[in-house]
């Protein structure tokens, strides 16, 4: 069945000292997917990131890890640059000791320069982080990620074309495609991937307010997008994490996973 080919699970793994507990309980609600947020540190150690990646496996839980939100690979100063390239690279070591598949970051911004300037220095950083990933034996994947600002790199045919030149895997922020559009298009993203023969995703999704400059906040998901997504996902022929990024994302990944059910 295409329902079973949709893992559902939050952005959030609770604190280090309670991830038995944590990953136990997902196990019984049903959850088989979760993103560990390092979107301000990572906060783990290579030890205890080792600890969480065999209490997920235990239960049946695929990881992935979101990086710092301070990440511009096309900043003006290259000190930036370097930061923001230590910072996806130590989400990549310590997701090798926890067996999380992918990295998750907002790859840049425009700044002062073109969509296709940008897009050659970003696929330039990612070609290099990828060496430095197989040297070091990381088993890993980067996953730029779709934005939800207008300023930003990374609309889904950018990172499509990425993948491609560079073997990178990416991420398909459902609320973010929303925002930078400014309209819900869950049927015509799927096609899109599809016609791109992708066959599976890691995808981010929440309810959102934006402006016409994009993204303002997550908010908590509605039930009626819940529902359009997943019947979107279930219809089409891909696999997919949806990893949920509300302001509550357990609660939200309960509700969708009742939706899930009775689709």
């Amino acid at each position: 069945m295409q329902k079973e080919m949709i893992s559902l699970g939050p952005a959030g793994i609770g604190s280090f000292k309670d991830i038995e507990k944590t990953f136990l309980e997902y196990k019984k609600l049903g959850i088989k997917c979760a993103e560990i947020p390092f979107t301000y540190q990572a906060w783990l150690s290579n030890e205890q990131a080792e600890k969480v990646g065999l209490e997920a496996e235990k239960n049946g839980i695929e990881l992935s890890i979101h990086a710092q939100y301070w990440i511009n690979l096309n900043s003006e100063e290259e000190k930036k640059v370097k930061d923001s390239v230590k910072r996806i690279l130590d989400c990549c070591e310590r997701a090798h000791y926890c067996k999380a598949k992918y990295v998750v970051f907002h790859a840049a911004y425009y700044m002062k320069k073109t969509p296709e300037e940008v897009y050659e220095i970003v696929k330039k950083k990612i070609l290099e982080m990828q060496e430095i990933i197989k040297k070091n034996k990381w088993h890993v994947s980067l996953a730029p990620e779709t934005t939800g600002k207008r300023s930003q790199f990374g609309t889904l045919k950018e990172l499509l074309k990425l993948a491609k030149e560079t073997g990178c895997f990416f991420t398909v922020d459902f609320a973010h495609i929303e925002a930078r559009q400014g309209k819900e298009n869950y049927p015509e993203v799927l096609q899109e991937l599809e016609e791109n023969g992708i066959k599976k995703i890691h995808c981010h999704f929440s309810g959102i307010e934006y402006s016409e400059k994009g993204e303002r906040r997550h908010v908590i998901t509605p039930s009626d997008k819940i529902k359009k997504l997943l019947t979107a996902i279930e219809k089409s022929k891909i696999q997919a994490n949806v990893i949920n990024e509300a302001p509550s994302p357990v609660q939200d990944s309960i509700k969708s996973l009742k939706i899930l059910h009775n689709l």
